[in-house]
């Protein structure tokens, strides 16, 4: 499946009446819950003794896969889109790959 492919699949489940705004609201809001939901998975693995619960975490970070097709869509973007324009600024950040040093004496974009 590619990543348009699964951004039209996944918003058949968005709701149908919510506007264009609501829609932007709700996708940003629901990548931080469910970013958040991530957060707690690996948390109480490092910091609680817990297993790590990969099943849990695979699902919620399929929940923050919907919440950026659906932010996508508000912007009446491809997912696709917002991934190569990703990429375009990581191979302008980092040419050869990560570099420490680039890391810490960023050029303002």
């Amino acid at each position: 499946m590619t990543v348009n492919e699964y951004q039209n699949l996944a918003m058949r489940t968005l709701n149908p009446e919510l506007d264009k705004k609501d829609v932007l609201i709700n996708s940003v809001m629901g990548l931080c819950g469910e970013s958040g939901e991530a957060v707690d998975i690996v948390k109480k693995h490092l910091f609680h003794a817990h297993p790590l619960d990969k099943d849990k975490l695979i699902k919620e970070l399929g929940d923050v896969a919907w919440y950026l097709a659906e932010a996508a869509t508000a912007l009446e973007v491809p997912l696709e889109e917002i991934f190569e324009k990703n990429i375009d600024k990581l191979k302008a950040r980092y040419p050869e790959g990560f570099d420490t040093e680039k890391s810490l004496n960023r050029i303002k974009e």
